[in-house]
């Protein structure tokens, strides 16, 4: 039996597979090493029926996930995944890797993601390239969730949002400047918090502010992340995964055509092609 594992800060995506076929799949909470440390991964582990039940049938698990880039954060997360799957090979690598996989096979070319968080790079049919992107919640994202989360509460507090909108927000979220500070600032895991505003968004993307700002997201990631790529690597299309790219695919395919970068493959969700490409070479 496989294990195959896509994680984001909020959610983690599990499919365990035997001989072909699916035997079970389900989401739970991310696993990030940058957010939580060893004990609390495997708490969350043993929190879960799924995998409780099945852990000693697993021979290989193949883990991808946000903020698992170097040697140390991969050890991190791999330490913790053979204490769970005593009789499992554990292989764990970058949420970058994950998407080259899932949208260019062994084949070479460029990767972006948007989802809870951003990062882009090449793929040379092996591993991603190193580069300066992925600089994480605080210093980098941009156009991601966990951006527009930012952007978003940055307006509110700021008494930009228009009042529109404004009424909406607070109508459906009790907060205040103390509240989102300390919620920023001062309570675990503020990612998951800048990212729970993905519904609002999207349930507001045609209003003109919500529009603008994710078209100002889009612009910055593209002149930040791909074009220092497209430069290195011309005429390659680049693929997606991830929720804000599928969601706003069509805005995405626009910023990018106006700096003459072309779109290619985008997907929500990693995960099924994962399993596909994994199946196929066991």
């Amino acid at each position: 039996m496989i294990a195959v594992v896509f994680s984001g800060s909020r959610f983690s995506d599990w499919r365990l597979a035997d001989k072909g076929k699916i035997v079970t799949g389900f989401r739970m909470m991310g696993i990030n090493p940058y957010l939580h440390d060893e004990r609390f991964i495997l708490q969350l582990l043993n929190k879960s029926n799924n995998l409780i039940n099945y852990a000693e049938q697993i021979k290989r698990i193949y883990f991808f996930g946000a903020g698992s880039s170097s040697l140390e954060r991969k050890d991190k997360i791999a330490a913790v995944l053979r204490q769970f799957f005593i009789h499992a090979k554990v292989t764990v690598d970058h949420d970058v890797k994950a998407s080259a996989l899932s949208t260019l096979g062994d084949e070479k070319g460029l990767v972006g993601i948007l989802g809870s968080g951003s990062n882009a790079a090449y793929f040379n049919g092996r591993r991603t390239t190193d580069n300066n992107f992925g600089l994480g919640y605080i210093l980098s994202d941009e156009g991601s969730a966990n951006w527009i989360g930012r952007m978003l509460l940055k307006s509110f507090l700021h008494e930009t949002m228009p009042t529109d909108l404004r009424e909406r927000f607070v109508e459906r979220y009790p907060l205040d400047r103390k509240i989102i500070l300390d919620k920023v600032y001062n309570q675990a895991n503020p990612t998951l918090f800048l990212t729970s505003f993905a519904d609002f968004v999207m349930e507001n993307h045609k209003h003109r502010f919500i529009k603008r700002m994710i078209y100002q997201g889009f612009t910055l990631y593209v002149e930040t992340y791909l074009l220092p790529l497209t430069k290195q690597y011309p005429n390659m299309a680049v693929n997606f995964t991830g929720s804000v790219a599928a969601g706003y695919e069509e805005w995405l395919r626009e910023v990018a055509d106006g700096y003459g970068i072309s779109i290619g493959t985008v997907i929500r969700e990693p995960i099924h092609n994962l399993l596909k490409y994994y199946l196929n070479k066991n």
